[in-house]
């Protein structure tokens, strides 16, 4: 087997716990290999450090797989996936999930969603596009011996990302095809997800326990859903009895899937929709929801440009909820997203009435914790608010973050009590 020695001092990373050995930490490669191939890892002084695939493409020369010397083979591929559909069922709801998780499960490079009774695979690296036949086949299996038969599974490899392993974008059936508007419950809300030209998977499952802390704060009153996408945390917001929500997002396209889920639930949405899609959801509809005095809407506007406005207006909201999109995923956009994030925040807490709540939250991993809180205690500063926290969360256990491994832990969510400075 080729292997990979380590410069003296370099391989931190792995050291530490992580998955990740970049080209610059590597002295020189022994052996032939291929691209995508399993080789060894070596310190600079000949210490095994475990075994990986190698994609001299990449800045990610090496991403790990195993350790202890391991062997990687088709039973410890499937033994992995194993592991990650057990740990599913002992700490998440597994109707709809993330599966399996890349590094997080010890599988670098590959993510797949079980919506229902459909899988959504997304392979961004060389070396698990090759084992991506095993890890399904080995998924379908574990899930049947759970009476779980899977109806279809489609990837959604399309990302730009995958050019840099030297992989073009790709995105189809894997199997027999299927109908790839699937219809999903979650939270006692129901959703259609769109796994075939919805963003990324099709749906945000990261979210799914904060959607459920924070839908009761805007009971009986106005809740305002800034960037809501297809609409989860507005549709929670008025399942558990809000009587007035608006959801904001600048997609259009986004907006007609979040109006069709809110007719899903038998919500009274007052925006027009085509005829054809306010049937079809009406005749999917199985809820019985009680409407008298609330109304649910969705404005396609540049979130940005709303909230001075609606704050030039005198608008009021006991809750409003903020989960915009990664402002930032480089380094380097750093420093602008901070401005935008404490931008949104300031003109999200002004909206506010004294005493209501602020949801708010940023999916940039390099956004840290620190930085983040930093941001939104400006933010505070600058539109004379107080605050005070109720709860600090992360992303749904089905994304576990692996400690050393930075890029699994992307997800802060914060709720707070915004009381007027006086």
């Amino acid at each position: 087997m080729a292997k990979v020695i380590l410069k003296k001092g370099e391989g931190r990373t792995i050291k530490a716990g992580g998955a990740w050995v970049f080209d610059n930490e590597i002295d020189k490669t022994e052996g032939e290999f291929a691209n995508g191939d399993v080789i060894s890892v070596e310190d600079f002084d000949g210490y095994p450090m475990g075994y990986g695939f190698i994609n001299t493409n990449s800045k990610i020369s090496v991403r790990m797989l195993s350790r202890r010397g391991a062997e990687v083979n088709d039973e410890f591929i499937r033994d992995r996936v194993r592991a990650a559909w057990e740990y599913r069922k002992k700490t998440v709801d597994i109707s709809s999930c993330r599966v399996i998780f890349g590094e997080a499960d010890f599988l670098p490079g590959i993510v797949i969603d079980k919506f229902e009774d459909v899988l959504v695979v997304e392979s961004l690296a060389l070396g698990i596009d090759r084992m991506k036949p095993l890890i399904v086949e080995t998924l379908k299996d574990e899930l049947l011996k759970d009476g779980i038969k899977v109806r279809g599974v489609y990837e959604r490899s399309d990302a730009p990302v995958r050019k840099k392993e030297g992989m073009e974008p790709f995105k189809g059936f894997i199997g027999e095809a299927f109908d790839t508007e699937v219809k999903i419950k979650e939270n006692d809300v129901r959703y259609y997800v769109d796994v075939m030209d919805g963003q990324k998977t099709g749906f945000f499952l990261d979210q799914k326990y904060n959607r459920l802390a924070v839908r009761g704060l805007g009971k009986g009153g106005r809740v305002l859903d800034c960037f809501t996408h297809t609409g989860s945390f507005a549709l929670n917001a008025y399942y558990a009895g809000a009587k007035e929500v608006i959801a904001v997002d600048a997609s259009e396209l986004a907006l007609e899937q979040a109006r069709k889920n809110a007719l899903l639930n038998g919500f009274n949405m007052i925006d027009d929709i085509s005829e054809e899609a306010r049937a079809k959801a009406e005749a999917d509809c199985c809820a019985k929801v009680d409407n008298a005095g609330r109304s649910i809407s969705f404005k396609c506007a540049d979130v940005l440009d709303l909230l001075p406005e609606l704050e030039k207006k005198g608008e009021s909201f006991d809750l409003v909820i903020l989960d915009p999109p990664a402002f930032t995923k480089s380094r380097e956009a750093t420093k602008k997203a901070v401005k935008g994030y404490r931008d949104i925040n300031m003109r999200g807490m002004k909206l506010v009435k004294n005493g209501g709540f602020l949801a708010t939250c940023s999916c940039s991993h390099f956004m840290t914790e620190e930085l983040f809180k930093k941001t939104i205690a400006e933010a505070a500063h600058a539109a004379h608010k107080r605050l005070r926290q109720i709860e600090f969360r992360t992303q749904s256990p089905d994304h576990p973050i692996l400690w050393a491994a930075d890029n699994s832990y992307y997800l802060k969510f914060i709720i707070f009590q915004v009381v007027d400075e006086k």
